[in-house]
C-alpha cells in the first residue's frame, strides 16, 4: 500500500562513506629477484664481479695447485715416472701450477673439469684443461657418456669415448644429476646476489654524499615548478657525490635543510654484506677469517684456522683429481699407477707431521718395517 517491500527499494545499491575510500591498497609480493643460474652468469657474478667469491676460489686453486702429487705404484712410489714428467710440463703453454690451478678453477665455478690427452697412445704427450662451460656430455641409449661436444665460435668438435677415453670428466657430486656435478658457485648462488646488491646500495650511498637523503622544509611561500627543477638540478650538481662531500649549502627563499640520520634498516645493510660474505666462504669451505672478515673467531687463530682449511678442503679436492687422472692415465699407459699428495711436503700440516712421526717412532713396541708401513715409506731394501 505504501510501497513498503517493493522491487525498487530492495534494488537500490548501497552507498558506505569511509574515510579511506579514495585510497588504493598497493601491496608488494615481496619475492626476491635472483640472478641465473646458469655457468656464464655466475661465473661472472660469483668470480669476476664478486670479490669474496673471487678470493675462495683463488685461494683454494692456489693452494690445491701448489700441493705436491706423487706417482705410485703396488711397490711404492716412483722417483722418474713418464706421468711425472708430464704433469711437470703439461703442455707448451702451461707449467704444473698453471694446469693444475686451471683445472681446480673449472671444478670449483662449475663443478666439472675436463681434461684432453693428445697423442697418438700409451701416455700422452701433452695434456689441456678445456674450459667447461663449452662442454657438454653425449649421453648414449644406456645412459654412459659416449662422448663430449666441445663447442667454440660457432663449430663443434666431439671427442668420441671408447676403451680409452680421450677425456677425462672431473666431477662433484650432484643428487640430481647424472652427468654433470653441482658447484659451490651454485650454492652460494644466493649470498652471492645478496653481497652484490650490498655493494650496489654502498655505492649509491656514496654517489650521493655518503650519506642518507635530508630534507629542504619549505617555510615561506609556495614554490613553482620552474623554482622546483632549478632547486633539483642544483642538487644534484653541487651536493651529490664523493667530490662534493662536505660542500655547504646555501638556500634562500625561507628554506631550511633537514638532514635524517641512519635508520636502524640503514646500519643492517653492512651486517648483511658480512653474513652474506660467510656464506660464500662457508660454501667453499674457506674459514672466514682467512678472508679477512669481521666478527669470525670460530679458529684460536690465523695457523689453526690455515690447516682446518687444508685439512678440511684442499687436501680433499687434491685426493678427488688425483683418483681421476690417476685412473684415467693408467687406463692411457697400461699401468697400474695411482696419483696421490705428498702430505710430507705440505708446510702448513709439517707441525701435524712431525707429530706423527715422533709417535711412531717413539712405539717400541713396533719393527721398523711396521712404522715405515704406517708412516707410507716404502720397504728399508727399496728406499
Amino acid at each position: 500500500m505504501f510501497g513498503w517491500g517493493s522491487k525498487a527499494e530492495a534494488a537500490a545499491p548501497e552507498r558506505k562513506r569511509s574515510a579511506a575510500g579514495r585510497v588504493a591498497a598497493w601491496g608488494a609480493s615481496g619475492r626476491p629477484v635472483w640472478s641465473a643460474r646458469d655457468t656464464g652468469t655466475l661465473m661472472r657474478l660469483g668470480f669476476q664481479t664478486n670479490p669474496v667469491g673471487h678470493r675462495c676460489v683463488k685461494l683454494i686453486a692456489e693452494a690445491a695447485a701448489a700441493v705436491p702429487v706423487a706417482v705410485a705404484g703396488r711397490e711404492g712410489r716412483f722417483a722418474v715416472h713418464p706421468v711425472l714428467d708430464r704433469l711437470e710440463r703439461p703442455n707448451p703453454a702451461q707449467g704444473r701450477t698453471e694446469f693444475l690451478e686451471a683445472c681446480y678453477g673449472q671444478l670449483l665455478l662449475t663443478g666439472n673439469a675436463y681434461v684432453e690427452a693428445v697423442g697418438p697412445g700409451g701416455w700422452p704427450d701433452e695434456l689441456h684443461v678445456l674450459r667447461s662451460d663449452r662442454m657438454s656430455v653425449v649421453p648414449g641409449a644406456d645412459g654412459w657418456p659416449v662422448g663430449y661436444d666441445y663447442a667454440m665460435g660457432g663449430r663443434t668438435h666431439r671427442f668420441r669415448v671408447g676403451e680409452v677415453s680421450p677425456v677425462a670428466h672431473l666431477r662433484f657430486f650432484h643428487p640430481s644429476d647424472d652427468h654433470y656435478g653441482l658447484s659451490p658457485m651454485t650454492a652460494a648462488a644466493g649470498a652471492v646476489d645478496v653481497h652484490n646488491a650490498a655493494s650496489a646500495w654502498s655505492k649509491a650511498l656514496l654517489d650521493n654524499a655518503a650519506r642518507p637523503s635530508g630534507a629542504i622544509v619549505n617555510g615561506g611561500e609556495e614554490m613553482s615548478a620552474e623554482q622546483f627543477d632549478r632547486l633539483s638540478a642544483e642538487l644534484e650538481a653541487s651536493h651529490q657525490g664523493a667530490r662534493n662531500a662536505g660542500r655547504p649549502m646555501l638556500l634562500d627563499g625561507g628554506l631550511d635543510w633537514k638532514p635524517m640520520g641512519f635508520s636502524p634498516s640503514d646500519m643492517e645493510f653492512q651486517r648483511t654484506k658480512e653474513a652474506a660474505a660467510r656464506e660464500i666462504a662457508t660454501a667453499f669451505g674457506v674459514p672466514p677469517m682467512m678472508l679477512g672478515i669481521p666478527g669470525d673467531a670460530t679458529y684460536a687463530n690465523y695457523a689453526e684456522a690455515n690447516r682446518a682449511f687444508y685439512r678440511l678442503t684442499v687436501l680433499p679436492l687434491v685426493g678427488r683429481v688425483c683418483e681421476g687422472l690417476g685412473a684415467w692415465l693408467a687406463d692411457h699407459g697400461g699401468e697400474r699407477i695411482r696419483l696421490e699428495a705428498d702430505r710430507d711436503r705440505v708446510p702448513a700440516l709439517q707441525s701435524e707431521r712431525d707429530g706423527e712421526w715422533r709417535r711412531i717412532g717413539e712405539a717400541a713396541f713396533l719393527s721398523d718395517a711396521e712404522k715405515r708401513a704406517m708412516l707410507g715409506l716404502p720397504p728399508a731394501g727399496d728406499a
